[in-house]
């Protein structure tokens, strides 16, 4: 690995990255409000930012100089399941505006234009053989079969939401603590980790860096939680 990678990966080494994002139908969905977003979580200790869309990372770069891991949603007709990073469009546009780590889908499903994962990590690879690359996987399975194709960093983003996850437990400790001890790559816990505890937690077991987003940055779900403690008898 170079220098320059290595520095990224330590960067956020045992700290915490707060994701940044709001889709279009979400009441924050402004890029100038997620680089807001982000600089608040800078100034109160992230370590690093991870945002979707070129226009929320350009605009999160004018306003933090944290490592960011990027990502594109898009959604493709001939298989919608997979909208994290899918295509080479997507790659080809993030590698343009400068990610420091760049996310994409890696659960076991065909990707747009019926292609496989490794047929397709395969080709981003080779095209941009010196970039830092997150598996978002859904299983050990998953993580386990990135971490032999070449992903640098491996994730848990995806547990329960494929449908071979569906009903997991989460935040999914088990899955962190395998690939902590099998895939020998940095594990970034992802997913589900709503409160400092299970940061602590996940971080105890030996995650590389946790990523927590709707707590931190996702008011309507926040609130949402605390209406139903409410409406709870």
């Amino acid at each position: 690995m170079n220098e320059k990678n290595q520095k990224i990966l330590d960067q956020v080494h045992e700290k915490l990255i707060v994701s940044c994002q709001a889709l279009p139908d979400e009441p924050l969905h402004s890029s100038f409000i997620m680089g807001r977003m982000a600089y608040a979580a800078m100034l109160g200790g992230a370590a690093g930012i991870r945002a979707n869309t070129v226009e929320d990372i350009t605009e999160i770069r004018k306003n933090v100089n944290l490592p960011i891991i990027g990502i594109i949603k898009r959604v493709y007709e001939d298989h919608p399941d997979v909208y994290i990073t899918p295509t080479m469009k997507e790659v080809d546009a993030l590698m343009e505006c400068g990610v420091d780590i760049l996310a994409m889908d890696a659960t076991n499903r065909v990707r747009p234009g019926d292609q496989t994962l490794k047929e397709f990590f395969g080709e981003v690879r080779k095209k941009y053989p010196d970039q830092l690359f997150m598996a978002d996987c859904a299983s050990i399975e998953d993580g386990m079969a990135a971490a032999e194709m070449g992903f640098d960093l491996i994730g848990t983003t995806m547990a329960g939401y494929t449908d071979y996850t569906k009903g997991c437990a989460i935040p999914p400790y088990k899955m962190i603590k395998y690939l902590i001890h099998h895939c020998g790559k940095p594990v970034v816990a992802e997913g589900h980790i709503s409160t400092p505890e299970m940061l602590r937690h996940a971080m105890d077991m030996g995650a590389w860096t946790v990523v927590v987003g709707s707590a931190i940055t996702r008011p309507l779900e926040i609130t949402k939680g605390f209406v139903k403690a409410l409406e709870d008898e």
